[in-house]
């Protein structure tokens, strides 16, 4: 049985270097999932992390986040839970009330359906926290260069699977960038480092004139041109959806298109994100400000934190592949 389990798809994929960022779909028994799972467990690593879905038979394989996607699911979160605060002191709503609201990354959530055990994470979660209960509100994905249709399968799964009323996805298409650079190896810590440091100056400096990319040093593109970024939201109108439905947007904004900005028109609260997205209405006692518009998307703070990630996310591939050999001793 350990030898099958040895030789599994799953183990030999788990076994390999996962790019950032990349989620790997493979079909695998219970069983076989927690050996893989055992193995990661030994090893002690934060990544790869893996998912579990018992309806599909698959195993997701999720490698590290880029700085790209998590800083962009943490601006998200942070700049909505900013507005309720907002919107909630301007109304008097006590302090008491304002501090219900919590945020949360990378939370694992083990589900039983009629299809089994399921196990998954969400990118990122505001809940609400009212006598001793807590809340699931609102839950963000972030794909990057994810297929779109596995994106809508899991924000999909947050909305039917674990109620929440509200969901937000923001999809980041980078171009492809063509040839990947191999591994250079440097004998000393310091040449690598005033390698690595000319790039990120040049990085830099192309950046003020390609705010979307491409990035490029050494004839390698190192961040390609963004071709697209759209923000999405998501509800669910069925009580008895299902966990592996998929659901339609209810607003869809395009805000960056082939390395310029076309957000120019998305409405700050995208339509239609109000308070009682964020806050059950019973704690708020049916108060009109329930219905008050979220107003938390704002060019500038996307701008600026796009921007930084992209060139952190650059800085990161190159850092990646300039690398110092570790003698090794022998004891």
């Amino acid at each position: 049985m350990i030898v099958a389990m040895e030789q599994s798809v799953l183990m030999s994929v788990v076994r390999r270097p996962v790019s950032p960022d990349s989620r790997i779909e493979v079909p695998a028994t219970w069983e076989e999932y927690e050996y893989a799972q055992k193995h990661l467990d030994s090893k002690g690593t934060k990544f790869p992390r893996l998912w579990y879905d018992s309806a599909s038979k698959l195993t997701t394989i999720v490698a590290a986040p880029t700085p790209l996607h998590s800083d962009m699911v943490g601006e998200l979160m942070g700049h909505l839970s900013d507005a309720c605060n907002d919107v909630m002191r301007r109304g008097g709503i006590s302090e008491t009330i304002r501090e219900g609201i919590t945020r949360s990354t990378d939370t694992t959530k083990r589900t039983d359906t009629d299809d089994g055990l399921t196990i998954r994470e969400w990118d990122g979660a505001i809940s609400y926290a009212f006598n001793d209960d807590k809340t699931l509100m609102v839950a963000f994905e972030v794909g990057l260069s994810q297929t779109y249709r596995s994106l809508r399968a899991a924000i999909s799964w947050c909305v039917c699977v674990l109620h929440c009323r509200l969901g937000i996805a923001m999809n980041i298409i980078e171009k492809d960038r063509g040839e990947r650079p191999s591994v250079r190896f440097y004998a000393c810590e310091q040449e690598r480092n005033a390698t690595v440091q000319q790039a990120r100056d040049e990085l830099r400096l192309q950046l003020r004139q390609h705010p979307f990319g491409p990035l490029e040093w050494n004839n390698i593109t190192w961040f390609g041109i963004l071709r697209k970024v759209v923000i999405e939201t998501f509800r669910n109108e069925d009580p008895n959806c299902r966990p592996g439905s998929l659901l339609e947007p209810t607003q869809s904004f395009v805000i960056v298109r082939d390395g310029r900005f076309s957000g120019e028109d998305v409405p700050p609260n995208l339509n239609e994100i109000v308070l009682g997205d964020c806050v059950p209405n019973h704690v708020l006692s049916g108060s009109e400000i329930v219905t008050a518009p979220l107003d938390f998307f704002r060019r500038s703070w996307f701008d600026a934190k796009i921007r930084s990630a992209i060139l952190e996310t650059a800085d990161e591939r190159v850092g990646e592949k300039h690398r110092i050999v570790r003698a090794h001793t022998r004891l």
